[in-house]
């Protein structure tokens, strides 16, 4: 038996688990209303982010910032990200899920053990595989106490989570924290949602210890992302992380359009006001379908339906419906919590929230659940 015969055998024991997933290519011209995109703002295709794209003299960065990819576009970048998010300085990555390793990586140096929330992306986990840190699991939204931890340590979190829509309690995060502790904040999707001028969860909070991951994919409409900091973390990274020393650095192109967006998230409080009144047309329209959901105020709307099969089979009906929503399975959630993740945009219209509703309202499941507990 060769390899692809092997391949073979563990492909059909992921499909038997209903978690096979296959790579479709989307049209633009479906029909289909999308709640799965994470552009919170519609920035990805705002004429402004478009146009900066267009203008630049330069596609790719041609090598590393260390090697030869530095250019003007990445230092302008930076400089307006660490305005945004009110820190000392800014680093690019090529994605956000590189910019978590290379930040854990560089923390890393610093401390001995480290505190993850379970709920954590697979960014972050992988980070800390990578590692050479104590790795200590915490159950969701519950960091240990101060005197139950040892030290110096690492702690990480979202500030806002991705499946669940769910915030960290910030405040409780710093206050469990020792001097000589780091707290990493990974506000990928909290940047141009929360926070003033879509500054994100943490902008709040002027503490040495935090050290903020980012990335230009959601709110923002590009690629990319970035870390934020107090200056000496940041030099510590570029000396230290092989995800930024030893990557092609951003494209220029994708860091033009990327302030552009970075711009237009500053000065979007009519962006901010329209997704927060999409996001109370769906938790009101869910609460009529079912008067005991628990609404939370955030873009991310999941309906926890349990089975990896049921979710997919949901998904299945509403896409005959013309409306895509994601069935989330396992390992992107854990076991038993799989769900639909309903992602809500600023430019989702009255009339597709309408019909999201009316889908769901008819959708073969009872009743809807926005937490883990499955009742």
């Amino acid at each position: 038996m060769n390899y692809l015969h092997r391949a073979r055998a563990v492909l059909a024991d992921i499909e038997a688990q209903g978690l096979r997933r296959t790579v479709t290519t989307r049209r633009g011209d479906a029909g289909i209303i999308d709640f799965a995109s994470n552009d919170y703002l519609g920035l990805s295709r705002s004429p402004s982010v478009v146009q900066a794209l267009r203008s630049s003299e330069i596609v790719g960065a041609g090598g590393s910032r260390l090697l030869s990819g530095a250019h003007p576009d990445h230092a302008v970048l930076e400089e307006e990200i660490a305005r945004l998010v009110r820190r000392e300085r800014a680093l690019l990555f090529s994605s956000g899920y590189l910019a978590g390793i290379g930040a854990i990586g560089a923390a890393s140096r610093l401390v001995e053990h480290a505190y993850s929330d379970a709920d954590n992306h697979a960014s972050i986990i992988d980070a800390l595989r990578l590692t050479r840190l104590a790795r200590h699991v915490f159950p969701h939204l519950r960091p240990p106490p101060r005197e139950d931890r040892k030290a110096p340590s690492l702690v990480v979190s979202e500030s806002l989570f991705g499946m669940s829509g769910e915030q960290a309690n910030i405040p409780a995060l710093l206050e469990r924290l020792g001097d000589d502790d780091i707290l990493i904040l990974d506000e990928a999707h909290a940047l141009g949602v929360y926070g003033e001028r879509g500054s994100g969860c943490a902008s709040a909070y002027d503490d040495a210890r935090i050290v903020i991951i980012g990335t230009l994919s959601k709110a923002c409409g590009c690629i990319g992302g970035f870390i934020a900091g107090r200056s000496d973390f940041i030099d510590l990274t570029i000396n230290t992380a092989r995800t930024f020393m030893f990557d092609t650095a951003l494209p220029p192109a994708i860091a033009r359009a990327a302030r552009a967006a970075v711009h237009a998230i500053a000065q979007g409080d009519a962006l901010r006001a329209r997704l927060d009144a999409n996001i109370e047309r769906v938790q009101a329209g869910l609460r009529s379908i079912d008067p005991s959901w628990e609404a939370r105020d955030a873009p991310i709307v999941p309906l926890i339906l349990g089975d990896a099969q049921t979710a997919l089979e949901v998904s299945a009906y509403l896409l005959e419906r013309r409306i895509y929503v994601p069935a989330i399975r396992p390992p992107t959630v854990p076991p038993g919590s799989s769900r639909l993740r309903i992602t809500i945009r600023a430019d989702h219209t009255e009339a597709q929230i309408s019909a999201l509703l009316r889908a769901l309202e008819d959708a073969p499941f009872h009743t809807l659940h926005s937490s883990d507990t499955i009742a």
